[in-house]
């Protein structure tokens, strides 16, 4: 017993850095988050006070956040899907290594970059409107601006598209094509592959992308603040001007509690599909 005590201690001394950074970095603020959220600075009790205050405030921009983040998701697993599975399935060569040398690019850009790029390719004069006016698409007083929600999602699901699609497209990369060939050999089409013998295999990395995309999108504060100009907004810029114009931590930490809550679910439904399939693909 002496001896395994002993060898527990070289295990610690290497997992303690880790663990305190853990422990300052993520657990600390959020404990002193959670206190500043239900503590009433006016009346020095522990009440939902500022979370009243938050919906009664910020309710729509809940709402609002919770869908764009939601639609965006749903978005990047569509094209992600898409993407590597085309890359996977893939039969004309100079196709498949275009889309690899081209969906990478917004891997690179940080969000705020991509705001200021959507900013000036949505906007009512945008190159986007230019573009559809110049083939006639579009009449010049009909143009209209996406600086709203709308902006938003495509930012989202341009800039998180080939992060998801990087990780699904290894996932698939790993796959024994012994099936897929088969499959193919028996006339089933590259959709018909992708959808009921790719797919299945690779769900669990599929789950991980998306939960890792919604949370980077929740928290997300450039993309919203410089893309929507108005209100409702999203809860980051929320929370920056009660913090900012206000400073108003209890409202500020009420909502980024809200904020927590989401990515919560989207973490519970993740776990409830892992032990749901045994922590392996189906």
């Amino acid at each position: 017993m002496n001896r395994s005590k002993v060898a527990l201690i070289p295990a610690l001394a290497l997992l303690a850095p880790a663990l305190l950074m853990v422990g300052l970095l993520f657990v600390y603020p959020l404990v002193i988050s959670l206190a500043y959220a239900f503590r009433n600075e006016a009346s020095g009790a522990w009440d939902l006070t500022n979370f009243s205050k938050a919906w009664t405030l910020y309710g729509g921009d809940v709402l609002l956040t919770a869908a764009v983040t939601v639609l965006s998701s749903a978005l990047v697993g569509v094209f992600a899907v898409a993407v590597a599975g085309y890359i996977t399935l893939g039969e004309n060569p100079r196709a498949v290594a275009a889309l690899r040398w081209v969906y990478r690019w917004p891997l690179f850009i940080p969000f705020v970059v991509a705001a200021q790029l959507m900013r000036t390719f949505l906007a009512k004069n945008g190159m986007l409107n230019n573009v559809l006016m110049s083939v006639g698409l579009v009449e010049p007083l009909n143009a209209v601006s996406l600086l709203d929600w709308r902006g938003v999602v495509i930012t989202f699901v341009w800039k998180q598209l080939p992060f998801a699609a990087l990780l699904i497209a290894g996932a698939m990369a790993s796959l024994d094509r012994s099936m897929m060939e088969s499959a193919r050999g028996l006339g089933a089409g590259r959709l018909r592959i992708l959808l009921e013998i790719v797919l299945p295999q690779v769900q669990a990395t599929v789950w991980v992308s998306l939960i890792l995309s919604f949370v980077t999108m929740l928290s997300a504060l450039s993309v919203p603040m410089m893309i929507i100009a108005g209100s409702p907004t999203l809860l980051t810029v929320d929370m920056a001007w009660r913090v900012n114009s206000y400073g108003d931590y209890g409202v500020a930490n009420a909502l980024g509690f809200m904020s927590f809550a989401m990515s919560g679910v989207a973490a519970w439904f993740y776990l409830r599909q892992g032990l749901r399939t045994g922590g392996q693909p189906k």
